[in-house]
């Protein structure tokens, strides 16, 4: 990182400090301890990162008034808590940082009079106006609006993208003026995430953003920070880190699933060598081996990035997550039910998510078997709606989701789901990785088989008997059609479009299976049916659950097609 420093030399500096809080830190200081306090959280030195014993430590003494990028450097990890943990203590904590980061960063911006305000609203304020403390005050403040947006974001509804683009509005237009060369890997950074949270958005939002006079551009985003992520800068883990997510997640839960794995493991490597045992490092190397398919080495290094720290329970609980479904693909049920029984014990994320999920998975699993285990699936169920949570007084969309699938056990006479636990792999994109091992998609579609023949032979079919069906015509399309089994994978898709009028309660199914339709057409190589069947979801529904993400999947999807769109006529083009 700045500097030559040993991560110890750089915390005995900052003892020394620690003695003169009532005067500021000098620029260079700042960012050298701000630097060692990044090294001491990779090395999983989480404590030594925020606080010595009793003492402040790198970052606290100073978050205040003192140094900016203390200020910022706090917020930052208190918004990877809050990402992490979604609990209400944790999003208001880091809210509230973020909010004094402001305030400190403000403090150290070039102050303007009234003849120089008005001045700058027909002058563009330049970079040489500005002394090298205020140039730095003016990324720093870019970047923590930039997290306010980020927190925002994950909200994951329409009013919260936004608000989020309202607040990146301003970071960029700070960015936009910073060229200064000290400044290029926080600007890469700045720039690329600003970019490609922008081209994230679903056309609709995008609108409004580009009436505002806004565009995201995937492919600058990525270029920025990949400059960013190899610039050797205070902020080059950063903008590796935003890169590892968007190729990692970003593109599975909210996107196409078609990460460029190869650039992950890329960007892995200086941080493998020098942080060999970083619970974030494992973490991503974990996860990188899960989507391409390896699911044992997975685990194995799911389990090495649990047992590197104790400190950050969150990074456990995200370990447990993917574990759940590393086993789930494998359809080793009992494994599986393990680690969401330990996210329900020790997780607050979203209680009514893990519930369900683990009823989900002991859905799965003989009776016997549940029993033997002490559990009982039916009072899981009906345990999901009183679980929920609400975020600025709105529903998360999958909890939402759950809970109207937990509700027909509600009843005196509750009605089994037929596969819940594929069902919600479903929704989190999970056959897109499942995928890539062809001997466990047939296992799944053997799976599937077995519940479409019971729901046939049903002697009393209920009133969820037809929506049941078409859940299972949805999946096997799905794993027929990464099978390359693409005409039966298209009747299985066209069986559940053609029971629209007759879906009584599963109203997500027709635009998901329409926008799957579409990617079967892609992969067919018929790109003008694609698309028509693409845009055909996104205009004719509206009010159904987790419409929001499928908004994002078909803007993913329309921007894969983005070069064959520009060939059509306006009226075949995507909106």
């Amino acid at each position: 990182m700045v500097g030559s420093y040993t991560n110890e030399d750089l915390l005995q500096r900052c003892f020394t400090h620690i003695s003169l809080q009532s005067s500021k830190m000098d620029l260079e200081t700042s960012l050298k301890e701000c630097s060692a306090a990044l090294e001491l959280f990779l090395d999983n030195r989480f404590s030594d990162a925020l606080y010595t014993a009793s003492n402040c430590a790198l970052i606290c003494p100073y978050q205040k008034a003192q140094s900016m990028y203390h200020a910022m450097g706090y917020s930052s990890i208190l918004v990877m808590q809050a990402g992490m943990t979604f609990e209400p203590k944790d999003m208001d904590a880091a809210m509230t940082s973020l909010r004094e980061a402001l305030q400190t960063c403000q403090s150290f911006r070039k102050k303007t009079g009234i003849v120089e305000t008005l001045a700058s609203l027909w002058y563009r304020q330049t970079a040489d106006n500005l002394t090298e403390e205020e140039m730095h005050a003016e990324l720093c403040y870019a970047e923590v609006l930039l997290q306010k947006a980020a927190l925002t974001f994950l909200d994951e509804s329409i009013i919260g993208f936004i608000k989020g683009g309202m607040r990146i509005r301003n970071s960029y237009q700070i960015f936009k003026k910073s060229t200064h060369v000290h400044f290029r890997g926080g600007i890469s950074m700045g720039i690329g995430s600003f970019n490609l949270m922008l081209s994230l958005l679903p056309s609709r939002v995008l609108r409004v953003m580009e009436f505002l006079g806004f565009s995201g551009d995937r492919e600058v985003g990525l270029s920025e920070l990949r400059q960013g992520a190899g610039s050797n800068s205070l902020r080059s883990i950063l903008s590796a880190l935003t890169l590892l997510m968007y190729h990692l997640y970003i593109t599975v839960i909210l996107g196409t699933g078609e990460g460029n794995l190869t650039e992950a493991e890329a960007l892995l490597v200086p941080y493998t060598q020098r942080f060999p045992n970083g619970a974030l490092i494992l973490f991503y190397t974990a996860r990188i081996a899960l989507l391409k398919g390896n699911f044992t080495f997975a685990q194995e290094k799911f389990l090495a990035c649990i047992a590197a720290q104790e400190e950050w329970r969150q990074i456990h609980h995200l370990c447990y997550w993917e574990l759940m479904w590393a086993y789930s693909f494998e359809q080793n049920w009992k494994e599986a039910y393990k680690y969401a029984d330990l996210l329900c014990k020790e997780s607050k994320w979203s209680q009514a998510v893990y519930v369900f999920q683990k009823a989900s998975i002991l859905s799965m699993l003989p009776e016997e078997e549940v029993k033997k285990l002490g559990e009982n699936v039916e009072d899981l169920f009906r345990q999901v709606d009183s679980l929920r949570l609400r975020i600025a007084g709105k529903s998360i969309p999958t909890e939402k989701f759950a809970a109207k699938k937990a509700q027909r056990y509600s009843s005196s006479c509750p009605v089994k789901l037929v596969v819940p636990a594929l069902e919600m792999m479903y929704v989190w994109n999970g056959f897109t990785v499942v995928g890539k091992r062809p001997e466990l998609t047939e296992s799944i579609l053997n799976t599937l088989a077995r519940a479409e023949e019971e729901l046939r032979d049903d002697p009393n079919p209920s009133e969820y008997h037809l929506d049941d069906q078409c859940v299972v015509q949805l999946l096997k399309g799905l794993c027929l059609r990464q099978l390359g089994r693409l005409v039966q994978a298209e009747l299985c898709f066209n069986h559940v479009i053609s029971r629209e009028n007759d879906i009584k309660h599963d109203n997500y199914l027709v635009p998901f299976t329409m926008y799957e339709l579409g990617l079967l057409h892609k992969q067919k190589g018929d790109i003008p049916t694609a698309i028509t069947v693409i845009e055909n979801a996104m205009t004719n529904y509206k009010d159904y659950n987790m419409e929001s993400r499928l908004h994002f999947r078909i803007h993913a999807a329309l921007n894969t097609m983005g070069s064959f769109a520009a060939k059509l006529p306006p009226s075949r083009t995507p909106a």
